[in-house]
């Protein structure tokens, strides 16, 4: 299956799930997950992240797909800037944590700098309001491997420290979701 059939797949998944996804003023389920930084796996804790400041949560497909490389590099690019803007991010996937370690440490698009998270059958996505969708028969990412999991829409939370969502960002490209984020995150910082 090529990435294009992948795209439309996705596309449909975004179409109808956009009106479920939590929104402005709705409380950001607390969760605990498998994560890596730097190819290092630990466990995330949201409500732990929250006590240092605001967190984006942001959702997408697959580690290894054309979008979410790019945005996973957008996101690492500007990590310092969320960070002056006193927030972190995290990514979250149905992706395993033996494919995010790669993914977290790959200079080319984490690059050390992002943290994401393994949510495996798509229970953190699906308490945010997103749609899950089944494993594509035959689909593989950019280095050629099979992809083995489900697909979650790519939709960004910005979530404020009292564990309230500010914002919810979907149906942009991946390069406009990370810098309506920082947007967002920048406005949060100035009030």
């Amino acid at each position: 299956m090529t990435l294009r059939t992948i795209a439309a797949t996705l596309a449909v998944v975004v179409a109808t799930a956009a009106a479920a996804a939590l929104k402005a003023g709705d409380a950001a389920p607390p969760f605990t997950a498998p994560a890596s930084f730097a190819g290092k796996p630990f466990s995330f804790s949201l409500k732990d992240q929250l006590a240092k400041g605001a967190v984006v949560v942001y959702f997408y497909p697959s580690a290894y797909t054309s979008g979410c490389n790019v945005q996973a590099h957008e996101f690492s690019t500007r990590a310092e800037q969320f960070a002056a803007a006193g927030a972190s991010v995290i990514g979250v996937s149905l992706d395993s944590i033996e494919r995010l370690n790669a993914f977290s440490a790959d200079p080319d698009y984490c690059a050390g700098k992002l943290v994401v998270a393994s949510d495996a059958d798509g229970t953190i996505a699906r308490s945010f309001g997103l749609r899950v969708s089944d494993k594509v028969r035959g689909a593989t990412d950019t280095r050629g491997n099979e992809i083995d999991h489900g697909f979650t829409e790519r939709t960004t939370f910005v979530v404020r420290r009292d564990g309230t969502i500010a914002a919810t960002v979907g149906g942009v490209s991946p390069e406009a979701n990370v810098a309506r984020a920082l947007e967002l995150v920048q406005k949060l910082a100035s009030r």
